[in-house]
């Protein structure tokens, strides 16, 4: 999906219209929602590398929670109160480029951030095919490679979208394995997870393993487990949050099992550091930079050092 993203965007990327070198003055962060705390590790990190370029920006960082259209608004507000940068993690990979453009006709760079996005100046992601595989792929070994299976599904970005897709890919090399459910869409929340575990629980009677997109999702799945008293089989996810780490240090809580990590804050670093140069007239050397995902479990999650914002 990724991939795809890029080839239609990269003859269009880098539209934004840079003379000479400009400060950074003014920064302008739309993110998926605030009370998920990677996103609020993305904006501490969009935070710390603007303030490294010039110790006055001014960094506004605004939630659209998922809300298309909010996130249309916010990008209109921040062209009108002239910031110099734009970071953005898209509500769409595509329906979000009109709005790409009006920034860029303005002569602000758009920097996508966690998910891809057509038309962006740069873009700086996990490697979430990774992530869904070697997460999937470590659920498949503890399902003894055969079973019924769930994937908790989220928002249809394209970090999410990647992650199913690597997953699935583990998944068709085990014949034995059947996905009971792959289109519920748990928001990338705790609460989604726990309203979305509630009801696959109580549909399905038998489940050997499930796959969440994100580690707020597979939270609130364990927790409707737990209420559910499902706690048989063994639950994977991406991320690598803090609330993970917790959870698989935990010996009352064995049912999580494993999370492909992310390091929201040096992705963050990474894609202000690109509009940076590209502020300055430099163009980068790749328009997608992937950053690798490896796998934290109960063995080696004493090892694990965790989100760099720590």
């Amino acid at each position: 999906m990724l991939k795809k993203i890029l080839m239609a965007g990269a003859a269009l990327a880098l539209t934004a219209n840079v003379a000479s070198a400009k400060e950074l003055k003014s920064i302008g962060i739309s993110l998926g929602s605030l009370g998920n705390p990677f996103f609020i590790a993305l904006s501490k990190g969009a935070e710390f590398e603007a303030k490294k370029t010039n110790p006055n920006v001014q960094v506004t960082t605004l939630g659209y929670d998922y809300d298309l259209g909010r996130q249309n608004t916010q990008i209109d507000n921040f062209i009108a109160a002239g910031v110099d940068l734009i970071l953005l993690n898209p509500g769409d990979p595509k329906a979000i480029e009109p709005a790409i453009r009006r920034a860029q006709k303005a002569g602000i760079p758009v920097v996508a951030v966690d998910t891809a996005a057509e038309g962006a100046d740069a873009t700086v992601t996990t490697n979430n095919v990774q992530a869904g595989a070697i997460a999937c792929a470590y659920l498949i070994e503890k399902m003894g490679g055969k079973g019924d299976m769930l994937i908790v599904n989220g928002p249809h970005v394209s970090a999410v979208i990647d992650r199913v897709t690597g997953c699935d890919a583990e998944v068709a090399k085990h014949p034995g394995v059947k996905i009971l459910s792959q289109d519920q869409d748990a928001k990338g929340s705790r609460d989604g997870g726990l309203a979305v575990g509630q009801s696959l629980l109580t549909r399905f009677q038998k489940v050997d393993g499930a796959f969440a997109i994100n580690d707020p999702t597979a939270i609130g799945f364990e927790l409707a487990a737990k209420q559910l008293k499902r706690t048989s089989f063994p639950i994977t996810a991406v991320d690598g949050a803090p609330d993970a780490e917790t959870a698989l240090k935990d010996p009352n809580s064995p049912q999580f099992v494993a999370s492909s990590s992310q390091d929201p804050f040096v992705m963050a670093r990474l894609a202000v550091d690109a509009g940076v140069k590209i502020l300055a007239g430099q163009k980068p050397a790749e328009l997608v930079q992937l950053m690798d995902s490896k796998l934290v479990t109960r063995d080696n999650v004493n090892d694990y050092k965790g989100w760099s914002s720590h």
